[in-house]
């Protein structure tokens, strides 16, 4: 199973319109996707349909280790994307994970244990912070997902990140590597969009995937809906773009993917 974590520490990026929106589209692809949702906000879970009343089994559970991950998972509307739904229990794991043992590996222990085959790629929506939930998700994955909201601060925020990636690598996870930048809340309109847009690039260089996510209504107004937006309306410009996005990540992806995809 491949995992990707899908992290900035900046909020307001579309970082969780981002998770639900691969994640359907790889789904739609013929990958057996999870999402883990590990936002205290719950706000993957939301967006796709699961009523807090309905998350008995969370992924507060899953790492303070009172149940097993298949235990918590949640069959979502979309064909082929499971869930593991998030709750404000989360909110206090941080605090409560300093007494536990390896703290700090208790996503990636929940993974080693999945059913063998059972998914594809496990997708991670993770909190907009560097703490212990994001620490455990960079140790759990293999690769990592930014999306970069294009605006003047953008790559401040952005070395900081990399920074940390840098350190888990050396100290935890030298498997760990980005799998790529995705440029979110692009509008055409505004000339500092297009600048920033530019110096992302110029920095990371192919790192950077070609589809850029536009500002749209469409993808605002999906998740009050309960639906991805790629559901919500398919022919919408954000739609069409998280459809190209995914094509470019399955390209990058490592070659453990369905035969049917890989031919």
């Amino acid at each position: 199973m491949i995992s990707i974590a899908i992290a900035n520490q900046k909020g307001g990026v579309g970082k969780t319109t981002t998770a639900i929106n691969v994640a359907t589209a790889l789904a739609a692809t013929g990958h057996r996707t999870l999402l883990i949702d590990l936002d205290p906000q719950g706000n993957a879970s939301t967006g796709l349909g699961v009523n807090t009343r309905d998350r008995h089994l969370s992924s507060y559970d899953l790492l303070i280790g009172d149940c097993a991950i298949e235990e918590a998972v949640i069959h979502t509307a979309v064909p082929g994307l499971d869930l593991i739904a998030a709750t404000q229990d989360l909110s206090g794991a941080e605090i409560e994970l300093i007494e536990i043992e390896q703290r700090t590996h208790r996503l990636k222990h929940a993974l080693t244990h999945a059913p063998e085959e059972r998914w594809d790629v496990c997708l991670i929506d993770c909190p907009p912070s560097l703490g212990l939930l994001t620490v455990n998700a960079m140790i759990a994955v293999q690769k990592v997902l930014v999306p970069l909201q294009c605006e003047f601060f953008a790559l401040e925020g952005l070395s900081q990140l990399l920074q940390t990636i840098d350190r888990i690598r050396e100290r935890f996870n030298p498997d760990l590597s980005i799998l790529g930048v995705a440029l979110t809340m692009y509008d055409r309109r505004n000339r500092l969009t297009d600048q920033v847009a530019e110096d992302v690039r110029a920095c990371l260089g192919d790192l950077v995937f070609k589809t850029v996510i536009p500002r749209n209504v469409r993808l605002s107004e999906a998740p009050s809906h309960g639906v991805p937006a790629l559901i919500y309306d398919i022919r919408c410009a954000g739609s069409e773009a998280y459809m190209s996005l995914a094509r470019e990540l399955i390209e990058r992806l490592p070659s453990e993917k369905p035969e049917e995809v890989a031919a």
